[in-house]
């Protein structure tokens, strides 16, 4: 294959990343978008065992078909097996693993060239090492926590934005340090710190913020493949992580403005703190529980009801059970929207994706800027599954751990219905207020199980 060929096939698969992140921006073409990045992606990988770059022959033909064998007998049943609750999981862990890898190829790529590297292939060789060690360290903690293989909260310790600043401080020293003298010791040396501080920088993130992140996490892999793309001369590889830095960047922010915090204080903000509320109390204040009998009387006679899900929601896989209560209000002339925050669930589309699995009408999926004015006019508010994304605290408790967060404004409707297996606190670990308002009925148990009873007695009426 000639270097001219080799370089229109390489255009044709960017240009299907490019179209990928269009699709993705819609829940209407997200499938589609995802088909098109994933047939540029194979193109981009299969075009390499056709090209030889320079008259030399590819090498470890078997070793790099046994290593693309062993990720597919991995990723594909991963990926098909995946729970969508475990979603935001498995996107930290494939993350993470791009990260490291793109370390790994920049530092063997560094010990092939040895003294023959210039000064800004060792440049790009340490910004992908720094960066692909921090993205991969980084990324495995965020797995741990979303997994609840460790505690959801921020882990703080004494002095621990000092040790985060020293160690950090390490990291661009020893990075310093192999590009004024070189050698593999300073590299291995600057990894291994890039690695410990990936985890500290993590280690104080907690509840809501894990998601963003991961979606920060995400742009430093997409960075570290882009300078990758660099140190292997590889136009392909500039242009994918280029797209996906600068995508994950784009993300990041609007993720932190849709919490109403700055990155800094997403990622610092556990050292600061002052104040948090206590959820031991929570069992012991009367709440207002109701049956499904009744939650479906409220539901017959309203005009206007707004269905706002959440994590719950996609844990008991109540997604169709939802869909067809919905279509009942709406054969009974009730009109039905769903509120969908930004980052209800654990990333930004989780609901959206989820209730798209239940053929959920799109134009019902209404985001938080436009349904927020709506609320004075709703009859029923229907919380399945969300606890943070609704809750006053947000706007009314200076110092806790969501304060400043944009929320659904959920308490002016007329009625609010929370659906919840109990009175635990949301993935914050704060009590939600709007739980012990005299408008508020409490419909505890599974939530698919309780929509069943709620829709059975619907019928009924």
């Amino acid at each position: 294959m000639s270097r001219n060929i080799y370089d229109l096939i390489g255009l044709a698969a960017g240009i299907c990343f490019i179209l990928a992140l269009k699709g993705l921006s819609s829940p209407k073409s997200a499938r589609r978008g995802n088909l098109i990045g994933a047939l540029g992606a194979t193109v981009a990988s299969v075009i390499v065992f056709f090209y030889a770059n320079e008259g030399r022959a590819l090498n470890n033909q078997t070793l790099i078909l046994s290593a693309i064998g062993f990720g597919v007998l991995v990723g594909v049943p991963a990926a098909r097996k995946v729970q969508m609750t475990q979603m935001p999981q498995l996107v930290a862990l494939f993350n993470g693993v791009g990260g490291g890898a793109a370390a790994l190829v920049a530092i063997v790529e560094y010990l092939k060239l040895g003294s023959d590297a210039t000064t800004a292939v060792v440049i790009a060789t340490v910004f992908t090492v720094i960066v692909g060690c921090v993205s991969f360290s980084g990324s495995i903690v965020t797995f741990l926590k979303l997994q609840e293989l460790m505690t959801t909260r921020p882990v703080i310790f004494p002095f621990g934005r000092q040790i985060i600043g020293l160690t950090l401080i390490g990291v661009l020293l020893s990075g310093g340090w192999v590009i004024a003298s070189g050698g593999t010791t300073p590299l291995l040396i600057n990894g291994l710190l890039s690695l410990i501080f990936g985890i500290l920088f993590v280690l104080p993130v907690g509840g809501a913020d894990v998601p963003i992140v991961i979606s920060l996490l995400n742009a430093f892999t997409g960075l570290t493949v882009a300078a990758s793309g660099y140190v292997l001369q590889t136009t392909l590889l500039i242009i994918a992580g280029t797209l996906v830095g600068a995508s994950g960047t784009i993300l990041t922010k609007l993720m932190a403005e849709a919490m109403g915090r700055s990155l800094f204080g997403t990622l610092f903000g556990a050292f600061t703190a002052t104040a948090q509320q206590s959820a031991g109390s929570a069992e012991t204040r009367p709440v207002k529980s109701g049956s499904a009998e009744d939650v479906a009387i409220l539901l017959n006679y309203a005009q206007r009801v707004v269905i706002v899900p959440g994590f719950g929601l996609a844990v008991a896989q109540a997604q169709h059970t939802v869909r067809e209560l919905a279509d009942l209000l709406s054969a009974k002339g009730v009109e039905v929207a769903y509120g969908i925050h930004p980052v209800a669930g654990r990333m930004p589309g989780h609901m959206n994706v989820l209730l798209a699995e239940a053929n959920v009408p799109y134009e019902q999926l209404v985001e938080m800027e436009e349904i927020n004015p709506t609320f004075p006019q709703t009859d029923v508010v229907l919380v399945v599954g969300a606890n943070d994304v609704v809750n006053p605290a947000a706007k009314t408790t200076p110092g806790c751990p969501i304060y400043g967060m944009p929320i659904l404004d959920v308490s002016l409707a007329g009625n609010v219905i929370f659906l919840k297996r109990s009175m635990r606190p949301g993935f914050a670990g704060i009590e939600n207020e709007l739980l012990y308002d005299s408008k508020t009925t409490l419909l505890f148990g599974d939530a698919k199980d309780s929509l069943t009873k709620v829709v059975s007695s619907l019928k009924s009426l």
